[in-house]
């Protein structure tokens, strides 16, 4: 455990991508089997403890701190393994820490009447760094800036280039921890794992952002283009060996969509947009919100935010590989897929027709109306291939909405900003029914603040307080934020009537008096639903 509790502490202070694949690909090429193997697990979010879950440290440390002091420190730190970490008193007998394996091993085979016992003796014999680490695993919530993706270039850089990321992408989900058969592979030691007919995911084929300048030279007749749906990108892979639905980031979300695993009684690996479809008719993604991260939808759910998917590329057509087909034939092999298997949940994603640059412009700037994001303009020769490869696919999203709200409630963030005020509810004017004005909440944004922003927001926060409400901070309504948003769409959820997509801070309006804010109706207006019939 302290070589782990080593690393995730030095990740969590390291802010460059490069450095902390150096720290990864250190701690796997030095540490031994299985830790090295459990530590990847970790990092890469394939731990999970049936038994072992937050409650159990919460309960340990009302046992052991003062619940006073433990939740006024928890409301600081932000961060219930952190705060258990630095509170617990220290031991009175010098303990053993455990290795990493021990660790693992134990919380998943122990019986859950002996956990707490188990735990607090690892606690007892730690010092505040290896505790923090274990509480961590224990929460399931590293937040050390270290994704999956970061993991697999470290394995990969072991390998010195014999072995791809992507090819380490490829076998990933026919394996699992601690992994000995592909750090074998890795070290040259053994073969390529192979995941036989296990279905696994396939890494996606990305676009970049269309800029002006590339606008400007893009040969139109080489394109192709297609609507840029409002949902999650999504890999189904359907094979003898089983059904997966993954996301664009290789997680596993089968278990959330099992009238997706239901329809996929086929032999293909399709690429595709998940969204809810109600008679064709695609709902707004706070529709589709409702059932992401949802493990076990119930009957309600499924019937009331139905998924399907909107294909847009096939990978696989039962065994054969299509990837190194160009788009144009990959496209019009999916069209004979998708007449001879006529899958349910599913339809085609449609080609749209331009004749030029100003056309295809023109069809962007109707993009709004259609509820969707913008457009996807694809080379008609290229090729499947894994990453952002510049100049094949781009991706022409609308521009976005702004309104000008005000802060009315802040909450500290999660990892690095924990300690930082660093997500702040706004809201816009509306009447009050008696002649005056409120505000009232319309969203929530964290993103999009530089770290000296961040500052001065936190401190603000701090200075403006004018109530509290357990984590949360009422503020005085005198902060003025421009908010960037996608699209509004209307929610019997919000006190408001009314939900943003991905709504982030453009700039901070110092200059600008609260009572200058944007009114709700304004924001209502790009729905076209008036304020009363919204509340």
């Amino acid at each position: 455990m302290i070589a782990f509790a080593d690393l995730l502490e030095r990740l969590l202070f390291t802010p460059g991508r490069n450095a902390k694949i150096a720290l990864l690909r250190r701690y796997f090429a030095t540490q031994p089997d299985p830790d090295r193997g459990y530590g990847l697990a970790a990092v890469t979010g394939e731990l999970s403890f049936a038994a072992a879950k937050p409650g159990l440290i919460r309960d340990l440390a009302a046992e052991r701190t003062d619940p006073v002091l433990f939740a006024w420190s928890h409301d600081y730190v932000g961060d219930l393994a952190e705060t258990v970490a630095l509170m617990w008193p220290a031991a009175k007998t010098d303990g053993v820490t455990p290795a990493l394996a021990e660790v693992v091993e134990t919380l998943h085979t122990a019986p859950k009447p002996t956990l707490p016992g188990i735990v607090a003796g690892w606690l007892d014999a730690s010092d505040a760094s290896v505790r923090l680490a274990l509480l961590k695993l224990i929460t399931g919530g590293l937040r050390v800036g270290a994704s999956a993706r970061l993991a697999k270039i470290a394995l990969a850089e072991i390998a010195q280039g014999r072995i791809a990321p992507d090819e380490i992408e490829e076998v990933w989900h026919g394996l699992a921890p601690p992994y000995a058969d592909l750090f074998a592979w890795i070290e040259g030691r053994g073969e390529r794992p192979d995941p036989a007919d296990a279905p696994v995911f396939r890494p996606m084929m990305l676009a970049h952002p269309l800029e002006a300048a590339d606008l400007a030279v893009l040969d139109a007749q080489a394109f192709r283009a297609e609507w840029k749906w409002d949902g999650i990108r999504v890999q189904l892979v359907s094979t003898n060996g089983g059904r997966r639905v993954f996301s664009r980031g290789a997680d596993d979300i089968s278990a959330a969509f099992p009238e997706i695993l239901d329809a996929m009684s086929f032999r293909a690996v399709l690429d595709g947009e998940l969204l809810v479809l109600r008679d064709g008719v695609v709902a707004p993604f706070a529709d589709l919100q409702q059932r992401l991260n949802r493990k076990t939808p119930g009957p309600g759910m499924l019937r009331d935010f139905p998924a399907g998917v909107r294909l847009y590329d096939i990978l696989f057509d039962g065994i054969e590989d299509l990837r190194p087909l160009p788009f144009d034939a990959r496209r019009l092999r999916l069209e004979q897929w998708y007449a001879r298997e006529r899958p349910q949940r599913m339809d085609l994603s449609e080609m749209i027709g331009f004749a030029d640059i100003p056309a295809l412009s023109a069809i962007r700037d109707g993009a709004r109306a259609a509820s969707i994001e913008g457009l996807m303009l694809k080379r008609g020769d290229s090729p499947y291939v894994p990453g952002r490869p510049r100049g094949q696919w781009w991706k022409w999203k609308r521009d976005p909405l702004t309104i000008d709200a005000v802060v009315m409630y802040a909450q500290r963030g999660h990892g690095k900003r924990s300690s930082y005020y660093s997500d702040y509810t706004f809201g816009l004017w509306r009447d009050d029914g008696a002649g005056g004005q409120e505000l009232v909440p319309v969203g929530k944004a964290y993103s999009g603040i530089t770290d000296q922003e961040l500052l001065f927001l936190d401190r603000w926060v701090r200075n403006h307080t004018i109530a509290r409400f357990g984590p949360v901070r009422e503020v005085e309504k005198t902060l003025v934020l421009e908010i960037a948003f996608d699209a509004a769409q209307l929610s019997g959820r919000h006190k408001s009537g009314v939900a943003l997509r991905f709504p982030r801070i453009a700039r901070l309006r110092t200059d600008k008096p609260a009572s200058e804010a944007d009114r709700l109706d304004a924001l209502l207006g790009t729905i076209g639903k008036p304020a009363q019939d919204a509340a």
